[in-house]
């Protein structure tokens, strides 16, 4: 038997809203109202409702670094020098806190953490990197990928049929 974990709760009418805002979070309640057959009061509702809950975490837009100046892409791989709560909490705060880091994972494997960060030059990303990882003691090793080409970019998670089972599976 597979085990699924649970999830929020949401119903079919949830799951195609999330799929139309996961495409295009600019559309109007009143269009996504027409797509699902609700009025745009509905929507909205139901889009307050999932925002409160966590279903919706942000509505965000995907900026090209290269228009804006930030051509130089990196996936990092970040091991720390050892696996303390107090070490790990703390980093994932610096990640948080570094406006380079555009997006950060506490993983499993061989690193502790993967990163993706963008910069300027190399020159910007050798001086970031020796402000950010080399100063901190209890990094032990960094791992840096160039990206040659970004393929895809997004944030959207296929949305599962809440009719289905979810739980255990047979």
């Amino acid at each position: 038997m597979a085990y699924r974990s649970p999830a929020k709760h949401y119903d079919r009418i949830d799951a195609r809203i999330l799929e139309l805002v996961q495409k295009n979070n600019r559309l109007t309640t009143e269009a996504i109202g027409e797509q699902v057959g609700l009025s745009a009061t509905a929507c909205q509702r139901r889009l307050k409702r999932l925002r409160k809950e966590g279903i919706i975490e942000a509505d965000v837009s995907i900026v090209s670094a290269k228009a804006i100046g930030r051509p130089i892409q990196m996936l990092v791989l970040v091991t720390l020098e050892r696996e303390r709560v107090d070490i790990i909490d703390k980093f994932k705060r610096d990640i948080k806190s570094s406006s380079e880091i555009a997006t950060g994972f506490y993983i499993t494997g061989e690193a502790d953490f993967l990163l993706y960060i963008t910069a300027r030059s190399m020159e910007d990303y050798e001086e970031y990197t020796r402000r950010f990882f080399y100063e901190n003691p209890h990094i032990k090793s960094v791992k840096t990928l160039v990206v040659v080409d970004r393929v895809k970019a997004g944030f959207a998670v296929p949305i599962d049929d809440p009719e289905d089972n979810w739980g255990l599976e047979g």
